[in-house]
């Protein structure tokens, strides 16, 4: 059984799906199942860093990817950025191209919140806001 806003992965051709309603049945796709999606939480001494971090501003929040932030080349990049309330009610995604910032802007922020990010080389990461 899959659960709402798993990210499930094809091992042939790369699709990644997201579940938006959670159902019964396998996903598949070219043939095969498809592999669900465990975010990333420690770099342990990766040199690029991948875990998304919350900033508080003054006119809201925003999530930036990195400690140090993260390249952005044709080669290696940030494909999205997405934030999910903790009930799971609510979902904002940014999609990302190489040359623009690895961040996403929020704004008014009052709750606990879960960021993904998708790397086009390391995969899926995750981080927590500290609210």
């Amino acid at each position: 059984m899959t659960e709402r806003l798993e990210m499930y992965r094809c091992n042939i051709c790369g699709n990644l799906v997201q579940v938006i309603l959670s159902g019964e049945g396998e996903l598949v796709c070219c043939g095969q199942s498809m592999e669900l999606m465990k975010a990333n939480t420690s770099e342990d001494g990766a040199t690029e860093k991948h875990i998304p971090v919350y900033a508080h501003l003054n006119n809201g929040d925003e999530i930036i990817i990195g400690s140090i932030p993260h390249p952005m080349t044709d080669e290696h990049y940030i494909m999205f950025i997405e934030s999910i309330s903790e009930d799971k009610n609510r979902a904002t995604l940014q999609y990302l191209h190489p040359g623009e910032e690895p961040k996403m802007f929020l704004g008014e922020n009052d709750g606990n919140e879960t960021a993904l990010e998708y790397c086009n080389i390391h995969g899926l990461w995750e981080g927590k806001s500290d609210k």
